[in-house]
């Protein structure tokens, strides 16, 4: 999944962007026309024809990372120059082929001032020039989403979208309105707040196997609390893959497998154990492991076990159920198919260095990133629709409450 640093350099990055055309204002900056003062502007705009327009308002401190550039109307830029102001680092852009407009090659930093001078003629020869000093938004009056699944990703059928706000989001709707989700199966996708800060989107059902789905992030400058404004714009696609839902019955400590609507394995399986017993529900596979150590401290279980090297792990929920594999079974007596043993998670028999042919492999190898595994028959309550991404344990009028759109 992406993180925040990571979200906002993709703006521009390998996500599509949304502004490819006109470059827009930002929603609290404003637009540097032609100005004879000595603040910054265009010089001497009756000595030419040509009319230069910088999107970020000379002086303004709230500038878009993402939509800050040059226009000229009635003339050709001729030469733009963008910098760091104070230290001087050049900012590399690219004049357009019809040398209309100018525009940044990467996305610009959060809370930073830039300057930027540009030249333009007329069809007379003409020049002019217009200049303005600004800073971008700052951190702390902006707001990312941490989005999954990432671009060009391919993911399982129970894969949400799910954005992760790093501020409190006050106005829902302004935000939900700005991210559209739509699914090449034509299927109805809602979004669901969980909180303040969490937004999840969804179909009824889950996605339909080989399509694509699309989403469209359009928040640069959306206020989403009071003075705190979106910066993201891009457009991100991924691919459902083929559909892969195992089930686990605690009854029988077993595990379906069906992948397209067919049977493929039974697999025996090692719940949780009557003391520490396993979610019931719908949950998803977030995350994959070939090794990872699991340390009980981290789930308030005290000094219960700390394993460093647990393989062929998939992450089910965010409060640490994973179903994964098991070397230090009692082998004189496997639990595997007879009983649970293990402390709320889905075990399956492996050896150590997660290299050998066993079950935990091959469960591990035939997984992928949003697979559904479903647990019944459990004595635990059923898993929390927004412990990892088991939003699936929603119905869909609740979920459909949960939208702010």
């Amino acid at each position: 999944m992406t993180t925040p640093d990571i979200a906002a350099r993709r703006a521009l990055g390998a996500c599509a962007v949304l502004m490819v055309g006109a470059l827009a204002l930002t929603g609290c900056g404003g637009s540097a026309n032609a100005s004879n003062d000595n603040k910054g502007g265009q010089d001497d705009p009756k000595s030419s024809a040509a009319k230069v327009v910088i999107s970020a308002k000379n002086g303004s401190t709230g500038a878009s990372i993402n939509t800050t550039g040059v226009q000229v109307s009635d003339g050709r830029l001729s030469d733009v120059k963008m910098t760091v102001a104070g230290a001087g680092t050049a900012v590399p852009g690219e004049i357009s082929a019809d040398g209309a407009s100018w525009k940044p090659a990467e996305q610009l930093e959060r809370g930073t001032k830039y300057e930027i001078a540009a030249t333009a003629k007329d069809a007379d020869g003409k020049a002019v020039a217009a200049k303005s000093l600004f800073t971008t938004v700052s951190k702390d009056n902006s707001f990312i989403g941490t989005y999954t699944p990432d671009n060009g990703t391919t993911v399982g059928v129970g894969m949400p979208v799910s954005f992760n706000f790093d501020k409190v989001i006050s106005d829902k709707k302004a935000v939900q309105s700005h991210i559209t989700v739509t699914s090449s199966s034509g299927q109805k996708v809602a979004g669901h707040w969980f909180g303040t800060q969490r937004l999840d989107f969804r179909p009824q059902e889950y996605w339909k196997a080989g399509s694509k789905v699309t989403m469209k992030i359009d928040l640069d400058g959306v206020e989403g609390a009071n003075g705190v404004y979106g910066v993201q714009q891009k457009t991100v696609t991924f691919t459902i893959g083929r559909s892969q839902v195992s089930t686990v019955d605690v009854n029988t400590q077993t595990m379906t497998v069906v992948r397209d609507g067919r049977t493929v394995k039974s697999v025996p399986i090692s719940a949780g154990s009557s003391e520490f017993s396993t979610y019931n529900g719908q949950m998803v596979i977030s995350e994959k492991f070939k090794q990872v150590r699991m340390d009980s401290r981290t789930v308030d279980l005290a000094n219960a076990y700390d394993i460093k090297d647990v393989p062929n792990a998939m992450r089910l929920t965010t409060s640490g159920t994973f179903i994964h594999g098991n070397y230090w079974y009692n082998k004189g007596n496997p639990p595997f198919g007879n009983q649970g043993t293990s402390h709320g998670c889905v075990g399956l028999q492996d050896v150590k260095g997660a290299q050998g042919d066993t079950p935990a492999k091959s469960f591990y190898d035939s997984s992928m990133v949003g697979d559904v595994v479903i647990v019944k028959n459990s004595p635990d309550k059923q898993v929390s629709p927004d412990n990892g991404f088991s939003d699936w344990n929603m119905s869909w009028s609740a979920w459909l409450a949960g939208s702010a759109a």
